[in-house]
């Protein structure tokens, strides 16, 4: 077998490659604003330093830069590569497969990035009331001395109990030697994996699933209304509040944000629940929580909430109120997770007097048909009143939450939830009213001391002070343990993670249950398909006491990064019907243990047993139980996707590149051409507006709304048509004073994951014009394969001196040549020189790279280009094989190479495609929208020529007769 390669392709394009540049931009289109880069002087050098000196000015914001080729003729030159040359490793046999990558189906795109798809809830059996409300009713609550009946576990652990930090308990100085042990001892290290090794994972809490829509959102339409008019299902809706992803599995089973616990996000969510049973309660609050953590506890079961409060930062619209509302209740249990109905979780709300979101049911093919038609209507003005008041009038069943959103929240909706459940919900939820009604507020007129916001007022020194402030005002009864923030020693937290060989020992220790074998499977697999998906493991301290060499607990947090990991895991899931889904917010208890042969014979029995209970019909078997679709109002967007969202590429690139990002996003939800008129005229009133108040130092996203309110009201209150176009303003919540510290700048969605370093100004700072920012430094990085023309690129820019444009360093670090870890090489350079340009020559192939880019850039204020070779890809990698051979090609050309890559390499094939199945996972389209969505542009390097098959095609004639002719 024989490759045939063009040498201008190859050998010389590497540097043919590099040197293509333009001094002349112009837009292709406005929803995707592609520039094309021409070349217009016979120096191209020159040329490509006028487009570093763009790239400097920041225009390459949300933008793809494509490098063509240069005008030259096309010469077709033989060149013959036996295959096995690329493979020259004595003990290595690759077949046809090696090179071969899988075909897998392609996806469509939604329009909506965003769009999430809840779980299909429990069907309710079918019975009367009584079976509705027994099922709640037969949930057991521990009696003070009742003896909890659970199932074999290794080693039962002790409760530590910890009232106050600061005075260390008796039980926590008990446990010291075990902590001791676990930090100093290396427990984990010494921990060996053996034939008499297990492994014991329980979930401890987790959202829905998120499903991603393959269809339109009109064809999902149409679906609903089909399946409604047939009776086959009822349409739901619901309210979707603006807030944080709060759960909450009782004390012991801990407090849980998005994807992060033991932080201030999960002490706020304590406190504001903990406050609502007060609120609910009265003077019975306290014995109430006692019980609802037992239930929890004894049940293994979790509630989710979304938390909306104005202490963590800006949403649509800083509430007036601060409060949770339940959205899933959730059965662990020792299996797939089951989560309750609607109708269910209004009957467990109702009994435990917890807050319950606004519920619609249509069950009529008018009814339905009636809804979508409202949501046209109000979807661009809409708010909170106008779409209630027209839900409620079109709606079969209307079930008011527990809180006015109006009233708790605002009149600024975010959008609506709707998704297709059982076509007997309608019987069921009249059962659970008429057998629940709402229940009566008991605490209204009692004083409940000090509120969220005058606690975070006051105490305003560190993140841990805050913390300890909060807890302790919820009271010992309902949060008795501060291990999770705290750890049991003064000063330890759960920040001290463990190591990552947890995860290993974790998957090659025998399952000791059926659910712990599930799991090991998803870990499994998420880690082959090379998932952007992290496995974040913590000590786990409300185990302390049971510690020892042999008996190991750890916390597991399932982080997923993309949401691109839930579409390539929906793939999987439709393939292996028995495959459990990949939640949201997923937290997971992992013990590892030795069990003698007893033990050992009774783990098999009940893995057997787990087995047969588990063969149940698969998640997505039922399309139709799993259509969901989420609806959002344009006031809301406005405000978070067009101003807050927007303002790191306004301050960072500039007007022009911020208008090309909101006509874009406007474009792509269909947005009517009269509105999106509007709001260009009002946003690039506000990028001036603000601009000119904080010069070139950006404004927080997380109070944006300190500014954007008070603009738009202002804009609001010209005509009457601006008021329509900004919805409600001018109800303005000061948030400044109270807002949660939040040390090292972690967000929302990680917890862990640091923010961009913002400052506001101390003063305005007056600004006429835009302004060239020169205080900024660059990462110019390249993810690809050896071979792709990097270190070319890079050494033409550095013989290029002071063609940038200003005299700021360029400095090229050649991966090669660096002793030691390169990219905290890379991050010290941008220390010490954050105004500087810095060339990154290393092939930059997976997530966690570019996590530690975008890290340098945040901490040091740069920004950062990836460079990339163009290629069509694959259905499952970004670089297809005829790009993976020019690779190969050149580097089989080097001579020399400083890191022995090169013509005398016997493995130099091998070493390629161990780079190129770093990428597997991600067709092109995925790859490139990845890179955009982190670094806000793209520049392409061609590669090869689009009409190659034809010269191909006359190469090979060429040499079938050349072939032929020496034959004769």
């Amino acid at each position: 077998m024989f490759l045939i390669l063009n040498k201008k392709y190859t050998k010389k394009s590497c540097s043919a490659s590099a040197a293509l540049a333009v001094k002349t931009l112009h837009h292709a289109r406005p929803a995707h604003p592609t520039l094309t880069l021409r070349q217009s002087t016979a120096s191209t050098w020159s040329a490509l330093c006028s487009f570093m000196r763009l790239m400097r000015q920041s225009i390459l914001c949300s933008r793809i830069f494509t490098l063509p080729f240069y005008s030259t003729s096309f010469i077709p030159v033989r060149a013959y590569i036996p295959i096995a040359r690329f493979f020259a490793l004595p003990s290595l046999s690759l077949s046809h497969r090696s090179i071969t990558m899988p075909q897998r189906e392609r996806q469509k795109r939604n329009v909506e990035a965003n769009t999430d798809k809840a779980a299909s809830s429990s069907s309710m059996p079918s019975a009367v009331a009584e079976e509705v409300t027994d099922r709640i009713g037969g949930l057991r609550i521990r009696a003070e001395n009742e003896v909890q009946k659970t199932i074999w576990k290794p080693e039962s652990s002790q409760t530590i109990a910890n009232a106050d930090v600061e005075n260390v308990s008796e039980t926590t100085l008990k446990s010291s030697a075990s902590l001791s042990r676990i930090f100093k001892g290396n427990l984990l290290e010494n921990f060996t994996v053996d034939n008499s090794t297990y492994s014991l994972a329980q979930i401890r809490a987790t959202f829905y699933p998120k499903f991603e829509n393959e269809k339109s959102d009109q064809e999902i339409r149409s679906r609903m209304i089909e399946v409604v008019s047939k009776g086959l299902g009822t349409l739901e809706v619901t309210l979707k509040h603006s807030g944080s992803l709060f759960m909450y599995a009782g004390h012991e089973g801990g407090a849980y944000a998005k994807n992060s616990f033991g932080n201030v996000y999960t002490a706020v969510g304590v406190f504001v629940l903990g406050r609502m049973f007060h609120e609910a309660w009265g003077t019975a609050a306290g014995k109430k929580q006692v019980e609802f953590n037992d239930f929890l506890e004894i049940n293994r079961m979790c509630i989710s909430m979304e938390l909306v409060t104005a202490v963590l930062g800006d949403h649509g619209q800083r509430p007036r109120e601060d409060y949770v509302v339940v959205t899933a209740v959730t059965e662990l249990g020792n299996g797939k997770p089951k989560f309750y109905s609607t109708p269910e979780v209004i009957a467990f709300c109702r009994k435990w007097r917890l807050p319950t979101n606004h519920v619609w049911l249509f069950s009529t093919r008018r009814s339905v048909t009636s809804f979508f038609a409202a949501y046209d209507a109000l979807c661009e003005e809409g708010l909170a009143t106008t779409v209630c008041r027209a839900l409620d009038e079109v709606a079969d069943i209307s079930v008011p939450g527990s809180n006015d959103h109006i009233k708790v929240q605002g009149e600024i909706l975010e959008g609506l939830v709707a998704r297709i459940v059982s076509h007997e919900s309608s019987k069921h939820i009249e059962e659970v009213l008429r057998k629940y009604p709402p229940p009566p507020v008991e605490g209204a007129g009692l004083d409940l001391g000090p509120s969220l916001r005058e606690i975070c007022a006051a105490n305003r020194s560190d993140e841990k002070q805050q913390i300890k402030a909060l807890l302790q005002s919820v009271g010992s009864s309902f949060c008795p343990n501060f291990s999770d923030w705290f750890g049991v020693e003064s000063g330890d937290s759960h920040s001290k993670n463990a190591d990552k060989s947890v995860v290993s020992k974790f998957l090659q220790a025998h399952p000791s249950d059926f659910s712990t074998t599930k799991l090991q499977e998803m870990i499994r697999l998420m880690r082959e398909r090379r998932l952007p998906v992290a496995f974040k493991c913590y000590h786990n301290f409300h185990k302390i006491s049971s510690v020892s060499a042999d008996n190991l607990f750890y916390k597991m947090v399932i982080h997923v990064h993309s949401d691109s990991a839930f579409r390539r895991y929906q793939k999987e899931m439709r393939s292996k019907p028995g495959l459990w889904p990949l939640y949201r917010g997923f937290f997971v208890d992992i013990n590892l243990f030795k069990a003698n042969k007893e033990k050992a014979a009774e783990i098999a029995k009940n893995n057997i047993v787990g087995i047969v209970n588990d063969r149940a019909k698969g998640d997505l078997a039922d399309d139709d139980a799993n259509l969901m679709i989420k609806l959002k109002f344009l006031t809301y967007k406005l405000r978070t996707f067009l101003i807050r969202n927007g303002l790191s590429t306004l301050f960072k690139d500039g007007p022009s590149a911020y208008k090309a990002y909101y006509l874009r996003q406007m474009k792509i939800w269909g947005t009517s051409a009269g509105k999106q008129q509007e709001l260009s005229k009002m946003l690039d009133e506000w990028a001036v507006y603000i601009r000119r108040k904080y010069g070139n130092k950006q404004l927080s996203s997380s109070i944006y709304l300190t500014e954007a309110e008070p603009f738009l009201e202002q804009y609001a209150s010209r005509c009457p048509e601006n008021q329509d176009l900004i919805g409600s303003a001018g109800s303005f919540v000061r948030a400044e004073d109270f807002m949660a510290i939040i040390e090292g700048g972690r967000d929302e969605e990680g917890g862990d994951l640091e923010m961009n370093k913002e400052m506001v100004p101390p003063s305005p700072i007056s600004s006429s014009k835009e302004t060239v920012q020169k205080d900024r430094g660059l990462i110019v990085f390249f993810p690809g394969i050896p071979g792709c023309a990097k270190s070319a690129l890079c050494k033409e820019l550095l013989n290029a001196p002071g063609s940038l444009g200003d005299d700021r360093p360029v400095l090229s670090l050649m991966g090669d040549l660096i002793k030691g870890k390169y990219w905290q090489k890379i991050a010290d350079e941008r220390r010490k020189k954050p105004y500087s340009v810095i060339l990154a020559d290393k092939n930059a192939p997976n997530e966690e790279v570019w996590r530690q880019i975008e890290g340098m850039c945040r901490s040091t204020q740069a920004s950062a280009v990836p460079v990339i070779p163009d290629s069509e890809g694959t259905d499952s990698n970004p670089f297809s094989l005829d790009a993976l051979a020019v690779f190969m090609f050149r580097v089989l050309q080097r001579v020399n190479h400083p890191g022995n890559l090169d013509k005398r390499s016997p493995n130099a094939g091998y070493v390629l495609l161990m780079f190129y199945h770093l990428y597997d996972g991600k067709n092109r389209a995925e790859f490139e929208s990845e890179l955009i969505e982190r670094f806000g542009s793209l520049v392409k390097m061609p590669l090869l020529r689009s009409d190659r098959h034809h010269h191909l095609l006359i190469m090979k004639v060429q040499w079938f007769h050349s072939s032929m002719s020496s034959s004769s």
